[in-house]
């Protein structure tokens, strides 16, 4: 009998490999991203870029948080695949070969609790300091 999405399971089947294979796609992008950071001739602006995007891809704290309807998993969705995309076009194509390389190499990125640590005070730093700018407005 078939089901409500198609023949059997087959639709959905598809959908979930798909869903995996873009995921994996997506944590080898940020792996190529972080290791081209690391080199050292990439251009700062470049650099700059790029480490804004991997924080924020990274990052346990959203732009638009996920409860708010449609929006809060736009940002996930279209804005970090964007500026992946968008700073991969901009690393040379020599750097990003070679980041391409260790990339398939590596099993999973090192864990950096100091990154993480950087990241979570500079969020909360800018949520401190939306609080102060509120609580002035308000009083």
């Amino acid at each position: 009998m078939p089901g409500f999405l198609g023949e059997g399971t087959g639709v959905i089947d598809r959908l979930l490999k798909e869903w995996k294979a873009r995921a994996k796609a997506f944590k080898r992008e940020v792996s190529v991203l972080y290791l081209a950071l690391r080199h050292p001739r990439l251009p700062w602006h470049v650099r700059l870029l790029a480490s804004l995007v991997v924080a924020y891809a990274l990052s346990p704290v959203d732009l638009i948080p996920d409860f708010v309807p449609i929006l809060g998993h736009l940002d996930d969705l279209v804005l970090i695949p964007l500026g992946i995309a968008l700073v991969l076009r901009l690393i040379p194509e020599e750097i990003l070969r070679e980041a391409k390389e260790k990339a398939e190499k590596l099993s999973s990125l090192p864990k950096n609790r100091l990154a993480a640590a950087v990241i979570l005070a500079l969020w909360l730093a800018l949520a401190g300091y939306l609080v102060w700018v509120g609580l002035r407005y308000l009083f």
